[in-house]
Parts: C-alpha cells; structure tokens; sequence
C-alpha cells in the first residue's frame, strides 16, 4: 500500500483525545490517579486496541500537566483488567496472520510510516512540547532520532537474512530468524517519540505484534504515532497502545501471552520489570540510570569543548539518560571553569514554544523539588555553588513551571550525593583529576556505563581512554554519543540489564528467535521420472 502525503494529527487529536478548554489547576500530583464523573469535560487520552480508539472504562484517571503552566491537558486513563487482556488477546490473535506476512509487506509498510512521520515532524513536536516541556527545535530532535530507527527498519530483508553453510556431501545447515510473537514496550517520559520508535518498528518489521505502554505522563506523541502506523498500513491488532501505571506494568509482565518486554527508564522500575518477567520466562532489556561523565584534557579545543558541554549537560533540561551531566577537568583544564559559567548564565530558560528558548522545564512539580533538593545537598556537603539555576526568571505565564536554569557545582567529591544519584535536572557536576589514569579510574568506580566523552586532541590520549575506559558507548571530541541506528545503543554494566541491546543487530536478535535446520537431500535421489504410458502389469 503507498501512502500519500497527508497531514493525518489534527484530525487524530479529535480522535485520541477529547479537547476542551484548559483548566488552570495546580498542586496535583500527575502520579496520583483520580476519579473522574461522567459530568466531567476534561479531555480524556484513549486507548488504541485492533485498530480502534476508544475510550477506557476505569474510574482511575492521571492527570497530565503541561510542565510550564501547570494546566490541566488531558487526564490518561489507568486501564482496566478486562481492556488490558482485550489488547493482549487482540496481539495474539493478530500474529496467527501476521507472522506469516511477507518480509517485503513489512518493508513497505516501514517504508509509508518513515514518510508519514517526516511529513507530520512539527505535529509531533507540538505535543511532546505541551506535554513533556522541551523546547520546539529539540521535540523536533526526539521525532528525528526515532525515525531514524524506522528508516533503519526498512532495510528490514537484509536485516533478517541468515546463514547457509554446507557441512557435508549432500548436507546443508542454514539459520532463519523468527518473530517471538507479542512484545511489549514501556516507555519513558523523558523521549515521547524516540523510545516508542527504538521498539514497535523493529518489532513489526521482524513479525511480531506488540502492546505499547507510553509513559502517563506524556502519551499524546504515540497517540499520534498509533495513527500514522494504521494509515501506513499496519494491520489491526499488530500494534496496540495501553495506558496506566503499575498495574499496567505488572499486567505486561505476568501475562503469558506476552514473550519479550523492553523498557527504558529509572534505575528502580528497570530493575523491578527485570526481575518480574524474567521470572516469568520472558526476554526483557532493560536500559537504566545513568551518571555520564565527559573527561576534559587540556590539550582540547576550549571554544569547542565548551559549547558541547552546554548543550549535553543541560538541553532537555538535563532529562535525558545521556546527559553529560558530570565533568572531570584533568590538570590545567580546571583554568577554564569560570568560562563555562559564564557561557551558561547566558542560557534561556523559558517555554518550550518560546523563540530562542534552550531549556523547559522539567517534568513535574516533583521532580523540580527533587532536582532542588540534591543541589541543596551537594552544597552542605561541601560542593561549590558556581552558578545557581533554583527561581530562575521566567516570563509571568510560565511562573507556576517547574522550572529549574543551569546549575552547576564545583568541587564535586565522588562521595557526595549530587555525584551518586542521577540528578535528571539541568545540573553540572564538576570534579578534578591530577592525571588521565585518575580520571579513567574514577569514571570505571561509577555503577552506571552507559555513556562518556574525552575532549583531547590527542590520538594517543583518545585511544588509551577508549582501550581502558569500561562503559559501552564512549565518545571522542562527541558529548553524547548515541549511535546511529546501524549500530545498537550499548550501555554497559549498571545502566542496563539484558544481554540483548536497542535497535540495530542486537535489536533485530531481541525481537527474533534463531532456528537452525540441517538438511540432507542426496544426489543419488535425483532420478529422472519418466512418464508412464502403458497399461500397469502389477498391483
């Protein structure tokens, strides 16, 4: 099926949730369910099962805030037992048919939704802007490098060929990858667009069905993105949006229809969906916390080392799991603190849809107070208040935001809290290290090894960090080194769980099982078959 260029979000928006006029309602928490009457107007986000939008039937609702005005969207339902094993079922059912389509369909429809997705960038971004809180350009980012997976997904036939070898006279052994069968994502808040595509992609192209949970806090991107797979022709049932909170996720992990669940998110809920499901004989990678840390030599380029510390350590208000969030200055690199605050006060914090705005604000009201709170500890255990972010100067609308500017600490000891935890706020962690060795080895005692950077202009100095460091995407003279989607996103050690990583190879290996068939057709068998024309003489 081609698809044509339309502009299906407008008219989804109509579809997917119920709009009304905002409600300027604060101090509720969006993690807290509430009843919602039927005399009641707010906006309702629905759920998406075999192809259908429709509304849930539960009485527990979350509420969703825009980030920057605390205005109420839309409430996200926590659906019921019933719609949650209706969309299980839906999946199953859907594979009977969909597991034999051939890989070119699958190709083609891969193909349809890259083009549906580039054609409907801005309104996409839209919505993570009013739900999650980033700014317009970087939204746009988060659309970009999920479709980027699906642009990848199109080279699905290759992707899934195997491997032939003839083992013996007559004897051939070959390998065929097949679909698990229902898969199951859980997205995070923090990339409304860029998680769901790392997964349901990848997971339709290889065969499979799926149910996708997005996080409560901002559905409304894979809402739409539900409504550009139908149009590029993906069949009813094979993909399917459910919403909640934990009851949700223990739904995902306990049901036996469901063979594989990826997740990204915190430390706590990876852990927790890990072991869960695990237990329940499922395939589960989990993608965890994080503390990044970019090692600064002082052979570097200032100017240029600089500007990729600002924009890794606070674009998306610090709220990714690759942030840059912590800096080790080696030797003489220390001189060039004061710069780096100076470059930072002059960043704009203000609305997502503001021009020339660089950070939002952060998710919820909570985890404004949470990010304060660990800045406040860094400084009574005896860190450096260098530039101070808490109350920053926003425009009257945005006041009741939860907004937090540049921060950084310096002085940092490894010790401290502000070091040990994830901050996921807009803060910059700054320590010392005499010499390269005490840097590396600073950065292989931290948990997590999801991602570093070195900023040198030795080839020498670059490859002794990438031989020694131990974390499983490193970048040189790049802040934030997430691959391109050719490659797979290997986070190591504590920041993941799973042997089996996103996207890519590994992606394609997740969400496929490998048969191998050994077969045996001997040359003494190949006889000609002569038609027989004559009246037979035995019985």
């Amino acid at each position: 099926m081609l698809c044509t260029r339309t502009r299906p979000a407008a008219r989804f928006l109509q579809l997917a949730s119920r709009t009304c006029t905002l409600a300027s309602v604060r101090g509720m928490s969006l993690t807290a369910t509430v009843e919602r009457t039927k005399s009641q107007k707010t906006p309702t986000t629905q759920l998406y099962v075999n192809g259908e939008f429709f509304e849930s039937q539960t009485k527990q609702w979350f509420e969703l805030r825009n980030p920057a005005t605390q205005e109420l969207v839309t409430l996200v339902p926590q659906a019921t037992p019933e719609e949650l094993k209706h969309a299980s079922r839906t999946a199953e059912e859907a594979f009977k048919t969909w597991k034999q389509s051939s890989v070119l369909t699958r190709q083609r429809i891969m193909m349809n939704l890259q083009l549906l997705i580039r054609d409907n960038m801005d309104e996409l971004a839209k919505s993570i802007t009013t739900e999650q809180g980033k700014t317009f350009p970087d939204a746009k980012g988060d659309v970009l490098r999920g479709l980027q997976v699906v642009e990848n997904a199109c080279g699905i036939p290759s992707l899934l060929m195997g491997e032939k070898l003839p083992v013996a006279r007559d004897m051939d052994t070959f390998t065929i990858r097949e679909p698990l069968g229902v898969v199951a994502g859980i997205a995070p808040f923090n990339f409304p667009a860029m998680i769901p595509l790392w997964m349901f992609p990848l997971a339709i192209a290889t065969g499979n069905t799926c149910l996708i949970k997005p996080s409560e806090r901002d559905p409304g991107a894979m809402m739409i993105l539900a409504k550009l797979a139908e149009e590029a022709g993906v069949p009813k049932g094979v993909l399917n949006v459910v919403h909640g909170g934990v009851d949700t996720v223990n739904f995902l992990c306990d049901d036996p229809a469901i063979r594989a669940i990826s997740f990204v998110g915190s430390d706590r809920a990876g852990k927790y969906i890990f072991s869960r499901g695990t237990a329940n004989g499922k395939r589960v990678q989990a993608n965890l916390g994080a503390k990044n840390h970019g090692v600064i030599m002082p052979d570097a380029n200032k100017n240029h080392t600089l500007n990729q510390l600002l924009g890794a350590a606070f674009g998306a208000a610090g709220q990714r799991c690759m942030a840059l969030s912590t800096v080790v200055f080696v030797g003489k690199a220390r001189e060039w603190l004061p710069e780096l605050v100076e470059r930072a006060k002059t960043l704009k914090v203000t609305g997502g849809f503001e021009e020339g705005a660089d950070l939002g604000p952060l998710i919820t009201p909570q985890a404004k107070e949470r990010c304060e709170e660990l800045i406040q500890s860094g400084i009574d255990e005896g860190a450096t208040l260098l530039l101070d972010g808490r109350n920053p100067q926003v425009p009257e609308k945005y006041k009741a935001g939860n907004f937090v500017g540049p921060t950084i600490l310096g002085d940092v000891k490894p010790t401290m809290r502000c070091y040990t935890e994830e901050i996921f706020g807009p803060v910059l962690v700054c320590l010392s290290a005499d010499t390269l060795d005490d840097a590396i080895k600073m950065v292989n005692r931290n948990p997590y090894g999801n991602g570093t950077a070195i900023f040198t202009n030795s080839g020498a100095i670059a490859r002794k960090f990438t031989e020694e460091i131990d974390v499983g995407q490193v970048g040189v003279n790049v802040p934030i080194p997430v691959p391109l989607p050719m490659f797979s996103f290997t986070g190591s050690r504590g920041s993941i769980q799973g042997d089996l990583n996103f996207y890519g190879k590994s992606g394609i290996q997740f969400y496929t099982s490998t048969k191998t068939v050994t077969q045996l057709w001997r040359h003494e068998d190949a006889t000609e078959l002569e038609a027989a024309v004559n009246m037979p003489t035995h019985h």
